[in-house]
């Protein structure tokens, strides 16, 4: 039965890579393979009277995920409704495509070590649609956006759900992984922007303000925006620090922070039911395909851990390669095909923290593997969550990406691990 659920997964994964051929929705693929697999699970009998519960635990594991996702894409729509990405976009605004796409690769790297990979790339994205007008230009600077999301997210400690469990799980110290993994992770944003900018050429076309966007702003105040923003922004900044203090799944952080913002612009509007710019109208406006290919891939995935295929892969990596830097380059690789929280869960799980050596807390193997399954992430569209949005926000296509991303993404990946190596030879001798 394990055979046959890992051909049904790579079936869906082939019928979802090739979503321009077919033109079916890749939602549609992703619930099937998510159905199938969870049947096949249940028949097989793996769980046994306990099938339940294994269920509504992957759920809830995935259900955190979710809830994040449109609390945050909320948010960034009530906040760019209201004008308050404006000056960012201002900032950002020039006329050169190159230089464009360097200010956004920066911003956006610093910004998802702040905020983290999935939030950032749906705020930057928000911003490329006010200042690229073509299409085939902006799902490049998309691209470049989700390539320093992810290198952004994986040289601090709450920039990714990968290096937030390592950090928990005290594999990893914040110094540590800040001091050790910046260079690395700056070079691996650096590469693919440097290859990049050579498919972009001339002057940026800019894309005309919607109507209702330019008579909303001059309805609003500029004390309002500048309102919306600082709750916007500054709520999910602040997620991270909630997290800490409270101990509670990032989503609540968010669910809290959308909920403040609904009170004070209902607020505004509380004399203008109908107006657009209610939250409740906005939510209309939330990509629910996005949402439920997210859920068909992660409960998917969730099947396959549960059956222990992945961590069975992660002990025939460590018994057959055994480097270090091989393992982890490794597992980078494989985050871009399935997800890399159960791939570093497993890997937690398979070794233990020595007191010294690799193993050793903020030692060689803990950290390669932040690295590695944070930006290898970034080698296909779906490998990683701040791809998938990208996907279903700018309908990036995952052969387009693969053709033309790809070999950029993996470029910048190797050029970081050998970064990491010779650090540590200069370091350590």
């Amino acid at each position: 039965m394990t055979a046959i659920i890992v051909t049904v997964f790579l079936a869906g994964y082939l019928l979802i890579a090739t979503e321009s051929v077919s033109k079916v929705n890749k939602a549609a693929f992703a619930l099937l393979m998510c159905v199938a697999c969870w049947v096949l699970y249940s028949l097989g009998g793996y769980a046994g009277d306990g099938l339940g519960e294994v269920l509504e635990r992957n759920l809830g594991e995935a259900g955190t995920t979710l809830f994040f996702l449109m609390g945050a894409m909320t948010i960034v729509e009530i906040v760019d409704q209201h004008g308050g990405f404006n000056f960012v976009r201002d900032t950002l605004q020039t006329t050169s495509k190159r230089t464009l796409l360097w200010r956004m690769a920066l911003m956006t790297f610093f910004l998802s070590a702040v905020l983290d990979n999935l939030t950032t790339t749906i705020v930057m994205i928000m911003i490329l649609r006010k200042l690229v007008k073509d299409h085939n230009d902006r799902i490049i600077y998309a691209s470049m956006v989700v390539i320093a999301a992810n290198a952004g997210g994986a040289f601090s400690p709450i920039g990714d759900v990968t290096t937030i469990m390592l950090w928990n799980g005290k594999m990893l110290t914040a110094g540590g992984v800040i001091k050790e993994l910046i260079v690395p992770s700056i070079v691996s944003c650096a590469v693919p922007a440097f290859i990049l900018q050579y498919q972009l050429n001339g002057t940026l076309a800019m894309p005309a303000a919607p109507a209702d966007n330019a008579s909303a702003d001059t309805a609003i105040s500029k004390n309002r925006r500048r309102s919306v923003f600082l709750l916007g922004v500054g709520g999910l900044c602040c997620v991270p620090v909630f997290h800490s203090l409270t101990h509670l799944p990032p989503f609540i952080g968010i669910l809290l922070v959308l909920a403040v913002l609904w009170v004070v612009t209902d607020t505004f509007y509380r004399h203008n039911e109908k107006s657009s710019k209610r939250v409740t109208a906005m939510l209309t406006r939330i990509d629910m395909g996005t949402i439920l290919f997210f859920l068909g891939i992660l409960m998917a995935v969730s099947v396959l851990a549960e059956i222990g295929v992945l961590s069975a892969l992660g002990q025939w990596l460590d018994d057959t390669i055994g480097n270090h830097y091989l393992v982890t380059g490794a597992i980078g690789v494989l985050s871009s095909i399935v997800d890399n929280v159960p791939l570093v869960a497993g890997s937690m799980k398979m070794y233990p923290i020595m007191p010294s050596g690799d193993m050793a807390v903020d030692g060689i193997f803990w950290q390669l593997l932040a690295y590695c399954a944070g930006v290898g992430g970034s080698m296909l569209i779906i490998g990683s969550a701040a791809g998938v949005v990208a996907m279903g926000l700018e309908k990036i296509t995952f052969g387009w990406y693969m053709k033309k991303i790809t070999w950029i993404a993996f470029a910048g990946y190797i050029a970081g691990i050998l970064t990491y190596w010779l650090e540590r030879m200069l370091i350590f001798g």
